[in-house]
């Protein structure tokens, strides 16, 4: 393996989610990433994104929480275990980091790839990227009205699962529980959302 490479470890596992933002087919490796931590840390400001969800019963969200990846060292509140988190290698190809900089608008990408290795124990050839919360989006205690959204984690659990057995067990006991409510929600607003950007959640 000597091309480049995205590290997913929540939606974008999902095959489906990642050819639909790529525009092409493509076949997520499972993988582990050491040294890190995965939580519900990443914030959205719901009333000025660039896609707005409400509840089903109309009323609005104040900031919906998504997964995202901290150092060990920084730590996530609520993390559980030493078990490094599981996710998906997705190989790229040209133009591939600049769609996927547009999905992950409120994340910064980084280069991680001496802390990551394949399900048989090697390590990928060529630089290995993952997208972390921006400081402004990252949020270790959730902003007051936050609320993560149902279709979002059940994406993220058929994701994992899709990958084979065991990958959802191990999803489940390397990511912090979600500290707020975990709600039925609808778009709202989506006039602005990227081309390739999910619009369930």
């Amino acid at each position: 393996m000597s091309r480049a490479w995205a590290f997913a470890y929540g939606s974008l596992v999902s095959a489906q989610s990642a050819s639909e933002t790529l525009g092409r087919a493509v076949e997520p490796l499972p993988a582990a990433l050491h040294g890190w931590r995965r939580g519900w840390t990443l914030g959205r400001d719901n009333e000025r994104a660039e896609k707005r969800f409400e509840r089903l019963d109309g009323v609005p969200i104040a900031w919906c929480l998504a997964l995202d990846l901290q150092r060990e060292e920084g730590g996530l509140d609520g993390s559980t275990g030493p078990q490094a988190p599981n996710g998906a290698l997705l190989e790229l190809s040209h133009g591939d980091l600049e769609r996927l900089d547009r999905r992950e608008i409120r994340y910064d990408r980084v280069e991680i790839g001496e802390s990551v290795e394949l399900a048989d124990g090697t390590r990928p050839g060529g630089p290995v990227y993952a997208w972390t919360a921006k400081p402004q989006n990252h949020f270790p205690e959730p902003p007051p009205g936050a609320v993560v959204l149902a279709s979002y984690v059940e994406a993220v659990e058929a994701a994992f699962d899709a990958l084979g057995a065991g990958h959802l067990d191990r999803f489940r006991s390397t990511t912090a529980e979600p500290r707020c409510e975990v709600v039925a929600a609808r778009l709202a607003a989506g006039d602005s959302i990227a081309p390739g950007n999910p619009r369930r959640w």
